[in-house]
Protein backbone atom coordinates (compact mmCIF):
# COMPACT_ATOMS: atom_id res chain seq x y z
CA UNK A 1 0.00 0.00 0.00
CA UNK A 2 1.35 3.43 -0.92
CA UNK A 3 2.32 5.55 2.05
CA UNK A 4 3.32 9.18 2.41
CA UNK A 5 5.93 10.39 4.84
CA UNK A 6 4.87 12.17 8.01
CA UNK A 7 8.30 13.24 9.28
CA UNK A 8 11.39 14.70 7.64
CA UNK A 9 14.15 12.27 6.78
CA UNK A 10 16.93 11.39 7.26
CA UNK A 11 16.89 11.18 11.05
CA UNK A 12 19.71 12.71 13.10
CA UNK A 13 21.88 9.62 12.50
CA UNK A 14 21.43 9.86 8.74
CA UNK A 15 18.95 7.01 8.29
CA UNK A 16 15.94 6.74 6.00
CA UNK A 17 14.18 3.93 7.84
CA UNK A 18 16.52 0.94 7.58
CA UNK A 19 18.78 2.61 5.03
CA UNK A 20 21.56 5.19 5.14
CA UNK A 21 23.91 6.01 8.00
CA UNK A 22 27.69 6.40 8.02
CA UNK A 23 30.01 3.48 7.39
CA UNK A 24 33.40 5.11 6.91
CA UNK A 25 36.91 5.07 8.38
CA UNK A 26 37.29 7.05 11.61
CA UNK A 27 39.54 9.47 9.69
CA UNK A 28 36.52 10.80 7.80
CA UNK A 29 34.08 11.21 10.68
CA UNK A 30 35.30 14.69 11.65
CA UNK A 31 35.15 15.82 8.02
CA UNK A 32 31.58 14.57 7.70
CA UNK A 33 30.61 16.32 10.95
CA UNK A 34 32.18 19.54 9.65
CA UNK A 35 30.38 19.24 6.32
CA UNK A 36 27.01 18.55 7.98
CA UNK A 37 27.36 21.44 10.42
CA UNK A 38 28.44 23.84 7.66
CA UNK A 39 25.55 22.78 5.44
CA UNK A 40 22.95 23.21 8.19
CA UNK A 41 24.29 26.66 9.06
CA UNK A 42 24.53 27.80 5.45
CA UNK A 43 20.97 26.65 4.72
CA UNK A 44 19.86 29.45 7.04
CA UNK A 45 22.42 31.98 5.73
CA UNK A 46 20.72 34.50 3.44
CA UNK A 47 23.97 35.57 1.80
CA UNK A 48 24.80 31.97 0.89
CA UNK A 49 21.32 31.39 -0.51
CA UNK A 50 21.52 34.63 -2.50
CA UNK A 51 24.93 33.71 -3.94
CA UNK A 52 23.71 30.22 -4.90
CA UNK A 53 20.50 31.55 -6.46
CA UNK A 54 22.39 34.15 -8.47
CA UNK A 55 24.79 31.55 -9.89
CA UNK A 56 21.94 29.15 -10.70
CA UNK A 57 20.08 31.91 -12.53
CA UNK A 58 22.83 33.90 -14.24
CA UNK A 59 25.39 31.13 -14.85
CA UNK A 60 23.60 27.77 -14.88
CA UNK A 61 20.47 29.05 -16.63
CA UNK A 62 17.69 28.16 -14.21
CA UNK A 63 14.79 27.80 -14.32
CA UNK A 64 15.06 25.17 -17.04
CA UNK A 65 12.11 24.98 -19.50
CA UNK A 66 9.27 22.48 -19.43
CA UNK A 67 8.76 21.31 -23.02
CA UNK A 68 5.69 19.46 -24.26
CA UNK A 69 6.63 16.48 -26.46
CA UNK A 70 3.46 15.89 -28.47
CA UNK A 71 4.73 13.57 -31.20
CA UNK A 72 6.67 11.32 -28.83
CA UNK A 73 3.63 11.21 -26.52
CA UNK A 74 1.50 9.84 -29.36
CA UNK A 75 3.95 6.96 -29.74
CA UNK A 76 3.64 6.22 -26.03
CA UNK A 77 -0.14 6.31 -25.63
CA UNK A 78 -1.47 9.76 -26.33
CA UNK A 79 -1.34 11.45 -22.90
CA UNK A 80 0.17 14.92 -22.47
CA UNK A 81 3.93 14.57 -21.95
CA UNK A 82 6.22 17.29 -20.61
CA UNK A 83 10.00 17.06 -20.47
CA UNK A 84 11.82 18.86 -17.66
CA UNK A 85 14.79 20.16 -19.62
CA UNK A 86 17.80 19.68 -17.35
CA UNK A 87 19.72 19.05 -20.57
CA UNK A 88 19.59 22.82 -21.13
CA UNK A 89 21.55 23.63 -17.98
CA UNK A 90 25.09 24.93 -18.44
CA UNK A 91 27.28 21.79 -18.88
CA UNK A 92 24.29 19.84 -20.22
CA UNK A 93 22.86 17.99 -17.22
CA UNK A 94 21.32 18.27 -13.77
CA UNK A 95 24.66 17.58 -12.07
CA UNK A 96 25.63 21.27 -12.02
CA UNK A 97 22.91 22.04 -9.41
CA UNK A 98 24.70 20.01 -6.74
CA UNK A 99 28.26 20.73 -7.90
CA UNK A 100 27.81 24.48 -7.54
CA UNK A 101 26.12 24.11 -4.15
CA UNK A 102 28.80 21.86 -2.66
CA UNK A 103 31.66 23.89 -4.16
CA UNK A 104 30.27 27.01 -2.47
CA UNK A 105 30.12 25.15 0.86
CA UNK A 106 33.68 23.88 0.40
CA UNK A 107 34.94 27.39 -0.23
CA UNK A 108 33.21 28.67 2.89
CA UNK A 109 34.81 25.80 4.86
CA UNK A 110 38.22 26.97 3.62
CA UNK A 111 38.89 23.89 1.47
CA UNK A 112 41.08 24.65 -1.55
CA UNK A 113 41.07 21.24 -3.23
CA UNK A 114 38.08 19.33 -4.58
CA UNK A 115 37.88 15.68 -5.57
CA UNK A 116 35.03 13.96 -7.37
CA UNK A 117 34.11 10.73 -9.09
CA UNK A 118 32.26 10.40 -12.37
CA UNK A 119 30.72 7.67 -14.52
CA UNK A 120 29.08 9.26 -17.55
CA UNK A 121 31.33 12.27 -17.09
CA UNK A 122 28.57 14.80 -16.45
CA UNK A 123 29.25 15.13 -12.73
CA UNK A 124 32.96 15.42 -13.45
CA UNK A 125 32.33 18.17 -16.00
CA UNK A 126 29.97 19.96 -13.60
CA UNK A 127 32.47 19.77 -10.74
CA UNK A 128 35.34 20.95 -12.95
CA UNK A 129 33.14 23.83 -14.09
CA UNK A 130 32.24 24.83 -10.52
CA UNK A 131 35.91 24.71 -9.52
CA UNK A 132 36.95 26.82 -12.50
CA UNK A 133 34.30 29.38 -11.58
CA UNK A 134 35.27 29.52 -7.90
CA UNK A 135 39.05 29.11 -8.21
CA UNK A 136 39.38 25.67 -6.63
CA UNK A 137 41.77 22.86 -7.57
CA UNK A 138 39.91 19.88 -9.03
CA UNK A 139 40.79 16.16 -9.33
CA UNK A 140 38.28 13.77 -10.91
CA UNK A 141 38.46 9.96 -10.68
CA UNK A 142 36.99 8.01 -13.61
CA UNK A 143 36.99 4.34 -14.53
CA UNK A 144 38.98 3.25 -17.56
CA UNK A 145 35.89 1.77 -19.26
CA UNK A 146 33.93 4.98 -18.75
CA UNK A 147 36.81 7.11 -20.01
CA UNK A 148 36.83 5.12 -23.26
CA UNK A 149 33.10 5.55 -23.87
CA UNK A 150 33.00 9.18 -22.70
CA UNK A 151 36.12 10.62 -24.35
CA UNK A 152 34.43 13.95 -25.06
CA UNK A 153 33.67 14.57 -21.38
CA UNK A 154 37.22 13.60 -20.41
CA UNK A 155 38.52 16.26 -22.79
CA UNK A 156 36.02 18.80 -21.44
CA UNK A 157 37.15 18.19 -17.85
CA UNK A 158 40.80 18.68 -18.77
CA UNK A 159 39.93 21.76 -20.79
CA UNK A 160 38.30 23.17 -17.65
CA UNK A 161 41.53 22.68 -15.71
CA UNK A 162 40.74 19.45 -13.87
CA UNK A 163 43.12 16.55 -13.43
CA UNK A 164 41.37 13.35 -14.59
CA UNK A 165 42.74 10.21 -12.92
CA UNK A 166 42.13 6.92 -14.73
CA UNK A 167 41.01 4.04 -12.49
CA UNK A 168 42.01 0.62 -13.84
CA UNK A 169 41.04 -1.60 -10.89
CA UNK A 170 37.98 -3.80 -10.52
CA UNK A 171 35.27 -3.27 -13.11
CA UNK A 172 36.96 0.02 -14.12
CA UNK A 173 33.65 1.89 -13.85
CA UNK A 174 31.91 4.21 -11.39
CA UNK A 175 32.13 1.90 -8.37
CA UNK A 176 35.90 1.78 -8.64
CA UNK A 177 36.18 5.51 -9.27
CA UNK A 178 34.36 6.11 -5.97
CA UNK A 179 36.74 3.72 -4.20
CA UNK A 180 39.74 5.74 -5.38
CA UNK A 181 38.13 9.08 -4.54
CA UNK A 182 37.47 7.90 -0.97
CA UNK A 183 41.10 6.73 -0.62
CA UNK A 184 42.26 10.17 -1.75
CA UNK A 185 39.93 11.87 0.72
CA UNK A 186 41.20 9.79 3.64
CA UNK A 187 44.77 10.83 2.76
CA UNK A 188 44.05 14.54 2.20
CA UNK A 189 41.03 15.12 4.41
CA UNK A 190 42.22 18.41 5.99
CA UNK A 191 42.58 20.31 2.72
CA UNK A 192 40.11 18.48 0.51
CA UNK A 193 36.34 18.30 0.11
CA UNK A 194 34.80 15.38 -1.77
CA UNK A 195 31.90 16.49 -3.98
CA UNK A 196 29.92 13.28 -4.29
CA UNK A 197 27.64 13.44 -7.32
CA UNK A 198 24.62 11.38 -6.35
CA UNK A 199 22.34 10.67 -3.38
CA UNK A 200 24.81 8.04 -2.19
CA UNK A 201 27.57 7.79 0.36
CA UNK A 202 27.66 8.48 4.09
CA UNK A 203 25.38 11.00 5.78
CA UNK A 204 24.97 13.92 5.06
CA UNK A 205 25.59 13.37 1.31
CA UNK A 206 22.22 11.77 0.41
CA UNK A 207 20.43 14.66 2.13
CA UNK A 208 22.64 17.45 0.77
CA UNK A 209 22.56 16.25 -2.85
CA UNK A 210 18.79 15.70 -2.64
CA UNK A 211 18.22 19.20 -1.34
CA UNK A 212 20.30 20.84 -4.05
CA UNK A 213 18.57 18.77 -6.76
CA UNK A 214 15.04 19.32 -5.41
CA UNK A 215 14.91 22.54 -7.41
CA UNK A 216 13.99 20.32 -10.39
CA UNK A 217 10.67 19.12 -9.01
CA UNK A 218 9.88 22.45 -7.37
CA UNK A 219 10.21 24.21 -10.72
CA UNK A 220 8.33 21.48 -12.59
CA UNK A 221 5.30 21.70 -10.28
CA UNK A 222 5.15 25.47 -10.64
CA UNK A 223 5.50 25.30 -14.41
CA UNK A 224 2.77 22.67 -14.73
CA UNK A 225 0.39 24.77 -12.65
CA UNK A 226 0.89 27.61 -15.13
CA UNK A 227 0.66 25.41 -18.24
CA UNK A 228 -2.17 23.01 -17.36
CA UNK A 229 -3.36 24.22 -13.94
CA UNK A 230 -2.91 20.82 -12.34
CA UNK A 231 -0.46 18.43 -10.74
CA UNK A 232 1.03 15.72 -12.95
CA UNK A 233 -0.61 12.32 -12.81
CA UNK A 234 2.69 10.52 -13.41
CA UNK A 235 6.35 11.54 -12.99
CA UNK A 236 9.15 9.39 -14.45
CA UNK A 237 12.94 9.53 -14.11
CA UNK A 238 15.87 7.21 -14.67
CA UNK A 239 17.70 5.98 -11.56
CA UNK A 240 21.41 5.26 -11.26
CA UNK A 241 22.55 6.48 -7.86
CA UNK A 242 19.34 8.48 -7.94
CA UNK A 243 20.07 12.22 -7.90
CA UNK A 244 18.01 13.31 -10.91
CA UNK A 245 15.11 11.10 -9.86
CA UNK A 246 14.96 12.33 -6.26
CA UNK A 247 15.41 15.84 -7.65
CA UNK A 248 12.17 15.46 -9.61
CA UNK A 249 10.29 13.42 -7.03
CA UNK A 250 11.14 15.06 -3.70
CA UNK A 251 8.69 17.97 -3.89
CA UNK A 252 6.03 15.58 -5.26
CA UNK A 253 6.20 13.04 -2.43
CA UNK A 254 3.62 14.90 -0.39
CA UNK A 255 1.08 14.72 -3.23
CA UNK A 256 -0.33 11.20 -2.94
CA UNK A 257 -2.14 11.54 -6.28
CA UNK A 258 1.13 11.63 -8.25
CA UNK A 259 2.39 8.25 -9.42
CA UNK A 260 6.19 8.23 -9.19
CA UNK A 261 8.18 5.85 -11.40
CA UNK A 262 11.93 5.28 -11.21
CA UNK A 263 13.56 3.41 -14.09
CA UNK A 264 16.72 1.37 -13.58
CA UNK A 265 19.12 -0.07 -16.15
CA UNK A 266 17.84 -3.45 -17.36
CA UNK A 267 20.98 -3.91 -19.45
CA UNK A 268 21.26 -7.08 -21.53
CA UNK A 269 18.98 -9.23 -19.38
CA UNK A 270 18.07 -10.48 -15.89
CA UNK A 271 21.24 -12.47 -15.17
CA UNK A 272 23.43 -11.02 -12.41
CA UNK A 273 26.21 -9.10 -14.12
CA UNK A 274 24.08 -8.20 -17.15
CA UNK A 275 22.15 -5.29 -15.62
CA UNK A 276 22.17 -2.62 -12.91
CA UNK A 277 18.63 -3.06 -11.55
CA UNK A 278 19.08 -3.13 -7.80
CA UNK A 279 15.44 -3.77 -6.97
CA UNK A 280 15.24 -6.68 -9.41
CA UNK A 281 18.22 -8.60 -8.05
CA UNK A 282 19.73 -6.75 -5.11
CA UNK A 283 19.96 -7.34 -1.37
CA UNK A 284 20.60 -5.18 1.67
CA UNK A 285 24.25 -4.32 2.22
CA UNK A 286 26.82 -1.58 2.74
CA UNK A 287 28.78 0.09 -0.04
CA UNK A 288 30.67 3.38 -0.17
CA UNK A 289 29.64 4.47 3.29
CA UNK A 290 25.90 3.83 3.22
CA UNK A 291 23.45 0.98 3.79
CA UNK A 292 21.15 0.31 0.86
CA UNK A 293 20.12 -2.20 -1.80
CA UNK A 294 23.17 -3.65 -3.56
CA UNK A 295 23.75 -6.09 -6.39
CA UNK A 296 25.88 -8.83 -4.84
CA UNK A 297 26.57 -12.52 -5.30
CA UNK A 298 25.69 -15.39 -2.94
CA UNK A 299 28.86 -14.72 -0.92
CA UNK A 300 28.10 -11.02 -0.45
CA UNK A 301 30.69 -9.86 -2.98
CA UNK A 302 29.74 -6.80 -5.03
CA UNK A 303 28.54 -7.98 -8.42
CA UNK A 304 29.67 -6.73 -11.79
CA UNK A 305 27.05 -4.60 -13.50
CA UNK A 306 26.24 -3.65 -17.07
CA UNK A 307 24.41 -0.82 -18.77
CA UNK A 308 24.78 0.85 -22.13
CA UNK A 309 24.68 4.03 -20.07
CA UNK A 310 27.76 4.87 -17.99
CA UNK A 311 25.66 6.94 -15.59
CA UNK A 312 23.38 4.04 -14.60
CA UNK A 313 26.09 1.37 -14.30
CA UNK A 314 26.34 1.25 -10.49
CA UNK A 315 25.66 -1.70 -8.13
CA UNK A 316 23.89 0.27 -5.38
CA UNK A 317 21.18 2.91 -5.10
CA UNK A 318 20.66 5.91 -2.84
CA UNK A 319 19.26 4.98 0.61
CA UNK A 320 16.27 7.31 0.31
CA UNK A 321 15.22 5.48 -2.85
CA UNK A 322 15.52 2.16 -1.02
CA UNK A 323 13.29 3.50 1.74
CA UNK A 324 10.71 4.94 -0.66
CA UNK A 325 10.56 1.64 -2.52
CA UNK A 326 10.15 -0.26 0.74
CA UNK A 327 7.17 1.84 1.86
CA UNK A 328 5.61 1.72 -1.61
CA UNK A 329 5.71 5.43 -2.37
CA UNK A 330 7.80 5.06 -5.54
CA UNK A 331 7.62 2.12 -7.94
CA UNK A 332 10.80 1.02 -9.69
CA UNK A 333 11.02 -0.74 -13.03
CA UNK A 334 13.81 -1.39 -15.49
CA UNK A 335 14.46 -0.66 -19.15
CA UNK A 336 16.75 -2.70 -21.38
CA UNK A 337 19.67 -1.38 -23.42
CA UNK A 338 17.75 -2.02 -26.64
CA UNK A 339 14.62 -0.21 -25.49
CA UNK A 340 16.65 2.77 -24.26
CA UNK A 341 18.37 2.96 -27.66
CA UNK A 342 14.98 2.88 -29.39
CA UNK A 343 13.74 5.77 -27.23
CA UNK A 344 17.00 7.66 -27.84
CA UNK A 345 16.42 7.53 -31.60
CA UNK A 346 12.68 8.20 -31.48
CA UNK A 347 12.89 11.32 -29.32
CA UNK A 348 15.70 12.63 -31.52
CA UNK A 349 13.76 12.00 -34.72
CA UNK A 350 10.32 13.24 -33.68
CA UNK A 351 11.12 16.07 -31.24
CA UNK A 352 14.56 17.31 -32.31
CA UNK A 353 15.91 16.61 -28.80
CA UNK A 354 18.83 14.19 -28.38
CA UNK A 355 18.55 12.78 -24.84
CA UNK A 356 21.32 11.35 -22.69
CA UNK A 357 21.28 7.56 -22.68
CA UNK A 358 20.45 7.76 -18.97
CA UNK A 359 17.28 9.78 -19.65
CA UNK A 360 16.43 7.51 -22.58
CA UNK A 361 15.75 4.73 -20.05
CA UNK A 362 12.87 6.75 -18.57
CA UNK A 363 11.58 7.43 -22.09
CA UNK A 364 11.97 3.76 -23.00
CA UNK A 365 9.82 2.72 -20.06
CA UNK A 366 7.11 5.07 -21.35
CA UNK A 367 7.37 3.62 -24.86
CA UNK A 368 6.76 0.13 -23.46
CA UNK A 369 4.19 0.97 -20.76
CA UNK A 370 2.54 4.22 -21.81
CA UNK A 371 -0.56 2.55 -23.25
CA UNK A 372 -1.61 1.71 -19.68
CA UNK A 373 -1.66 5.41 -18.76
CA UNK A 374 -4.99 7.20 -19.32
CA UNK A 375 -5.05 9.48 -22.36
CA UNK A 376 -6.24 12.46 -20.30
CA UNK A 377 -3.19 12.16 -17.99
CA UNK A 378 -0.36 14.64 -17.62
CA UNK A 379 3.06 12.98 -17.47
CA UNK A 380 6.39 14.66 -16.69
CA UNK A 381 9.77 13.07 -17.45
CA UNK A 382 13.05 14.43 -16.17
CA UNK A 383 15.33 14.82 -19.18
CA UNK A 384 18.37 14.71 -16.94
CA UNK A 385 20.98 15.42 -19.60
CA UNK A 386 21.66 15.89 -23.28
CA UNK A 387 22.95 13.14 -25.50
CA UNK A 388 25.93 14.80 -27.19
CA UNK A 389 28.24 12.81 -24.92
CA UNK A 390 26.69 9.52 -26.09
CA UNK A 391 26.67 10.14 -29.86
CA UNK A 392 30.25 8.87 -30.48
CA UNK A 393 29.53 5.68 -28.50
CA UNK A 394 26.30 5.01 -30.40
CA UNK A 395 27.89 5.83 -33.73
CA UNK A 396 30.75 3.40 -33.02
CA UNK A 397 28.18 0.69 -32.18
CA UNK A 398 26.42 1.29 -35.47
CA UNK A 399 23.23 1.64 -33.47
Amino acid sequence: MTQTRTRPLPDRHGYFGDFGGRYVPETLMAALDEFEASYKNLKKDRSFRAELDEILTEYVGRPTPLTEAKRFAEMCGGFRLFLKREDLNHTGAHKINNAIGQALIAKRMGKERIIAETGAGQHGVATATACALLGLKCVVYMGEVDMARQELNVFRMRLLGAEVVQVSSGSRTLKDAINEAIRDWVTNVRTTHYILGSVLGPHPYPMVVRDFQSVIGREALGQLRKKVNMLPNVAVACVGGGSNAIGLFYEMLKHASIRLVGVEAGGRGPKLGDHAARFSGGALGVLHGTRSMILQDEFGQIAETHSISAGLDYPSIGPEHAYLQQIGRIEYHDCSDDLALEAFHKLSECEGIIPALESAHALGWLLRNGNAIARDSVVVVNLSGRGDKDVPQIAAMGA
